[in-house]
């Protein structure tokens, strides 16, 4: 087989077509190496009685864990129990997926004290991120059955 030339290219704004350029050879790559991760995404939406979606939890399970993408509560209902909620429905999802642990990542103006008191545990810190911060990844290895 010969080899292309390839050449670099900056869309001035990168499309679902673009990001999938990127992740197709890099998924074939994954799969080969450590098999299907058996993607799994998962939304639990937090909901007002008028029936609009305010905020909640967005994620995905792959390759045993889930990664908490998101979470979001709107700033008026915080307090209430709904960050609590959202995340036990979280793990009772990973649970039943099979899962072996959830990670997340969160910066230290946000809820790095939260999820502690859930149960998490720091595995990492990014400093400067935004400069003057730093960026927090957290993980909870869930009993296995």
């Amino acid at each position: 087989m010969v080899a292309m030339t390839l050449r670099l290219t900056i869309p001035e704004a990168p499309s679902d077509a673009d990001r999938e350029a990127v992740v197709a050879p890099l998924r074939a790559y994954n799969i080969s190496r450590a098999g299907d991760p058996h993607i799994r995404p998962v939304a639990i939406l937090l909901t007002s009685e008028d029936g609009n979606q305010v905020g909640g939890l967005w994620g995905r399970c792959a390759y045993d864990w889930l990664f908490v993408e998101l979470l979001a509560v709107p700033e008026e209902h915080r307090g209430g129990g709904h960050g609590r909620a959202l995340m036990q429905q979280a793990e009772a999802i990973a649970r039943s997926n099979g899962c072996f642990g959830i990670w997340l990542d969160t910066y230290e103006f946000q809820a790095r004290g939260f999820y502690e008191k859930l149960g998490f545990e720091i595995f990492g810190t990014l400093e400067d991120h935004p400069v003057g911060h730093r960026h927090f990844f957290l993980r909870k290895h869930l009993a296995q059955a």
